[in-house]
């Protein structure tokens, strides 16, 4: 029997590289009869600044896109369906020194390969505390700061970075460690990134969606190529979760210059099939896509109805 070449030669299959989230998310909307391509944030540059101090005596802020569970909002548990309901559409912030319960069912994380059962994954609080406690990092900031997952890049730019630097300031934080989720969340987060940059504050970008991060250029950027929803380490995995962290403060501490990216050597499994899920138009029917366009419709005219009355 012969061997094919790649075998010999140990290649990794054709597929097991990191997922195009701009091109699925682009072909999966036109697939749906949305026509008119969103255009993700594009930067050829970005802002840095270095750690004003050692990090174990800095004081650390973790920006975040997940939701404060609420009970009156539908369905927001363990393998929930998007839930448009949940969503937030101003900044928000929580105190540190109390349990949160944070939830990722208003935005895209990956639904096939994942759960969303352990915040672990997507809010890193616990582990930042214990790092604080270890001496790693100097403090806690006193509060965390939610990011609405915003498609308009301007509001995000004008209105929600600004509110976060506010707020950074006011808790004189010397770094930020920022976690998306879905697609749009990764470019929220490195848009708020850039702003915190710019302004004096050093962050670190803690996400699976690599080409949306490195399209919008970021300071500092660490990639784990695990499923959207999972960018702070793998559920029930205290020791990946430990571990993705500690990378995160390394780049913070050790990149050279802005536009650095790190990506994490722990591997999602040995099956790197699970990269062909998302979003993927040429796996669906055309009775999927339909379902799937009806709810779509559906999940919008709840949003439009929360922005309004948050307006």
């Amino acid at each position: 029997m012969t061997v094919p070449l790649d075998d010999q030669l140990g290649f990794a299959p054709d597929n097991d590289v990191p997922v195009p989230y701009m091109a699925r998310t682009r072909e999966y909307y036109q697939a749906i009869g949305y026509t008119t391509p969103y255009r993700w944030a594009h930067y050829v540059d970005a802002p840095f600044q270095p750690l004003r101090k050692p990090l174990h005596q800095s004081r650390v802020a973790i920006v975040t896109t997940a939701a404060p569970f609420d009970p009156a909002k539908g369905d927001q548990g363990p393998g929930a369906k998007y839930n448009g309901g949940a969503k937030f559409y101003s900044v928000y912030d929580g105190d540190t020194s109390k349990t949160h319960d944070l939830r990722i069912s208003h935005v895209a994380y990956d639904r096939v390969h994942t759960t969303a059962d352990d915040s672990g994954t997507w809010f890193p609080l616990p582990q930042l505390q214990r790092l604080a406690r270890e001496g790693r990092i100097g403090t806690v900031a006193p509060r965390f700061f939610g990011a609405p997952t915003n498609r308009s890049q301007r509001v995000t730019i004008e209105t929600d970075a600004p509110e976060i630097l506010a707020r950074c300031r006011a808790d004189q934080v010397d770094a930020v460690v920022l976690v998306p989720n879905c697609p749009v969340c990764h470019q929220t987060v490195s848009l708020v990134a850039r702003h915190l940059e710019a302004n004096g504050v050093p962050t670190v970008v803690m996400g699976c969606a690599k080409d949306i991060v490195e399209h919008a250029a970021v300071p500092r950027f660490l990639f784990s190529d695990f499923p959207l929803g999972n960018s702070a380490g793998k559920p029930h995995d205290p020791a990946s979760q430990a571990f993705t962290l500690e990378l995160a403060l390394r780049l913070l501490e050790t990149a050279p210059g802005p536009q650095t990216t790190l990506q994490s050597p722990l591997r999602w499994s040995a099956d790197a099939s699970w990269k062909r899920d998302y979003n993927n138009v040429a796996m669906l029917s055309a009775d999927e896509l339909a379902r799937r366009r009806r709810e779509f419709d559906a999940q919008k005219e709840i949003a439009r109805g929360l922005r309004e009355s948050a307006a």
